[in-house]
């Protein structure tokens, strides 16, 4: 995994760009989650604006965590690592700088255009098609560009974080494009070229399958380079590591129709999707089970790093994420869990738990090579480590308690076989927990200001770093 030779040049400026603008990122979209969160407990807070309600408000948040957020995390760390793993610099720098312009040009035209109500209205998709042609340029210059650096590689071997990052880049590619396919009438309005439970079936094809291959395949490649990186050890299995992949890559396609239990979508469609779910438990836990089990003999180092803390702690909430899903795809939990806040739990399991720690573990890890300095503060590292982690405890808590009890209130009859509470009733009932998940959230965006903060002074300290230059030998 060491670069062949110590003094080789890489191209780390547009790695350092978009290690920032992640950071960045990181805090202004839980700060969008959480004040649409405390919307919900407070409804009064839309302030009676269109632009800042709900509806127009949750896809800003869904797009800025997980693509301007989560894409600047995957180009970050894409490109520092096939770099370092290929012992050689990218394939085109001025591509990569494409690449990140052109990805914050996505960013700020989804912060103009979502709150304006200008919509698709499919879910993780809700961009209209002008924006939806660029990402899918800006996305195949990222992924062109990984893959010939890999081809290009001064390595006989292509190491398993790479083969995660462009199984994700393939599928990510024809999932967004086939979803995406509309007819333009306006500018800025057009119309799925799917109808009715078509258009369901393709839209939670490609739902899922954001969750499978851009959060979770991406991730696991992050994983696979950080984990061992900052350990210091080998990964645990690396026979594993590529029958995870392989099952990952296969398995996880089947997986959408799951979201669409007891609709009019076919049943034969919703149980092929539950029980590949189940299956994929077993991979799964695998990949959880190889990161983890790296520290083998290392484990001490868990009382004094606080990086790797990140990396771990994110395992453990993938490992239960991946249990969780697989249960709720089942018809049964299905029957209760199904549009209630125990799906946003789940959702939020992974996202808080598993994607935003293991980037945050890996951007802090990279800030540290890419201006070859220590962090400024070690115990803001470990004060925003538990400020995420009970941050997100206490959201997923509020969720299932929430989600559950939503559930057994809205199927709860009484002896005349009439519904025993009303929708309004069970709104009601939810304050609480709605509060609660505000709170948590607000926690976690706390710990993302933390981070900001310990990321702005480690960089002014730091000397100063001639552009494309190498990171030191041990990076």
């Amino acid at each position: 995994m060491e670069a062949t030779q110590a003094e080789q040049k890489y191209h780390f400026e547009v790695v350092r760009w978009f290690t920032i603008a992640a950071v960045v990122y990181l805090v202004v979209g839980t700060l969008v989650g959480d004040y649409v969160a405390w919307e919900l407990a407070f409804p009064a807070l839309n302030l009676d604006m269109a632009e800042l309600s709900f509806g127009r408000l949750r896809p800003l948040h869904t797009n800025a965590v997980i693509f301007a957020f989560g894409g600047c995390v995957l180009m970050a760390t894409g490109f520092y690592s096939v770099q370092r793993t290929c012992g050689t610099a990218l394939w085109s720098n001025k591509l990569a700088w494409f690449a990140f312009w052109g990805w914050n040009v996505i960013i700020v035209l989804a912060v103009i255009t979502l709150p304006l109500g200008l919509t698709s209205g499919k879910e993780y998709a809700e961009l209209e098609w002008p924006i939806d042609v660029l990402i899918a340029v800006v996305w195949l210059s990222y992924s062109i560009n990984f893959i010939m650096t890999v081809a290009i590689r001064k390595t006989s071997h292509i190491y398993v974080s790479n083969w995660f990052f462009m199984g994700m880049m393939v599928m990510i590619t024809y999932l967004h494009v086939v979803n995406s396919l509309a007819i333009p009438v306006e500018l800025f309005k057009s119309y799925s070229v799917f109808s009715g439970v078509q258009d369901a079936m393709i839209q939670w094809w490609w739902g899922h399958n954001a969750v499978g291959f851009y959060l979770t395949a991406g991730f696991l490649g992050i994983m696979y380079y950080f984990v061992p990186k900052q350990a210091g050890r080998p990964v645990f299995s690396y026979r594993l590591s590529v029958i995870h992949f392989w099952a990952l890559m296969f398995g996880y396609v089947w997986l959408g129709a799951h979201h669409l239990q007891y609709t009019a979508l076919p049943d034969w469609t919703g149980s092929l999707g539950a029980a590949v779910s189940l299956a994929m438990i077993i991979p799964s836990w695998g990949g959880a089970i190889n990161g983890m089990m790296t520290l083998s003999g290392a484990w001490d180092k868990l009382r004094d790093d606080y990086v790797l803390r990140f990396l771990i702690m994110s395992l453990a909430f993938y490992a239960m994420s991946t249990f969780e899903g697989p249960v709720m795809s089942s018809k049964t939990v299905n029957a209760l869990s199904h549009y209630t806040d125990w799906t946003v739990g789940h959702v939020h399991s992974g996202a808080l738990g598993w994607v935003a720690m293991v980037a945050c573990g890996a951007l802090y890890h990279m800030i540290m090579k890419l201006w070859n300095t220590e962090m400024y503060s070690a115990k803001l590292v470990n004060l925003h480590f538990w400020m995420a982690t009970i941050g997100a405890v206490v959201y997923i808590t509020a969720m299932w308690v929430s989600g559950i009890m939503q559930g057994l209130m809205w199927r709860d009859y009484d002896e005349f076989g009439t519904l025993t509470y009303t929708f309004a009733e069970s709104v009601a009932a939810m304050h609480p927990y709605y509060t609660m998940r505000a709170v948590g959230g607000l926690i976690y965006w706390a710990g993302g200001v933390v981070m900001l903060y310990n990321v702005i002074m480690t960089v002014r300290q730091a000397a100063p770093v001639k552009s494309g230059s190498a990171a030191p030998a041990s990076a």
